[in-house]
């Protein structure tokens, strides 16, 4: 597949346009960034990967068609691996990585994440992170920083992560291979993949607000 020329831009936030210029290995590439690594935690993970879902369908109208046995080789592979490679960065890096950056968001996923593992135990925790935006990016580093077992993070991100690609790239080819031309409305749908991939998050922030906001004091009884 020739790789994108200078004047042929790649936006890294819109799924399409990576889809179109990478393929299958674009989706290995983002997915082990998003998962692996912390500069990758404003990259589209869900859309993409249900924007793949439905361009593999066949007769599709999209800008490029994809297969479905790549799509999800691709998928695995870099979800995966990049989960992995994330654990041991933390483990060797520790805290000192989330200390040399001064985003905002990135800190906020940070304490979601260890909220998650302190709330919902080591396992769970690793699972239900690979759903949320962008607690996925910081929470397998976190992991090896907070020494999580390593057994027991490669056994629940593998559980989590297939759970997560598979689900998604297959959500997308049933829809577009049970309703006809639905690639025609990729831009609506890729919206709201994005608004309901952002729930959680938005949930957890909320939640998160309540528990920090302060009590207040019952009033005592006036006396007589």
């Amino acid at each position: 597949m020739p790789l994108p020329t200078l004047d042929q831009a790649v936006n890294v936030l819109d799924a399409t346009s990576l889809l179109s210029s990478f393929g299958a290995l674009g989706i290995a590439i983002v997915m082990f960034a998003e998962t692996g690594l912390l500069i990758g935690f404003f990259l589209p993970g869900d859309s993409l990967l249900f924007t793949a879902g439905l361009l593999c369908v066949p007769g599709a109208s999209g800008v490029v068609h994809l297969s479905l046995w790549q799509v999800l080789v691709a998928s695995l592979a870099g979800a995966l691996l990049g989960a992995q490679a994330g654990y041991v960065i933390g483990r060797r890096g520790g805290p000192a990585l989330l200390a040399r950056s001064r985003n905002r968001k990135l800190h906020q996923g940070a304490e979601r994440a260890a909220e998650l593992l302190g709330t919902y135990g080591h396992a769970k925790a690793v699972v239900l992170a690979r759903f949320i935006p962008v607690v996925r990016t910081v929470l397998n580093p976190l992991a090896g920083a907070l020494g999580v077992s390593a057994r027991t993070f490669a056994l629940w991100q593998t559980v989590g992560g297939t759970v997560w690609t598979v689900g998604l790239v297959l959500g997308g080819y049933g829809l577009g291979s049970s309703i006809p031309h639905v690639d025609t409305y990729l831009l609506p749908i890729v919206g709201v993949i994005v608004i309901v991939s952002l729930t959680p998050l938005v949930v957890e922030m909320r939640r998160g607000r309540k528990k920090a906001a302060p009590e207040t004091p019952e009033r005592a009884p006036e006396r007589l």
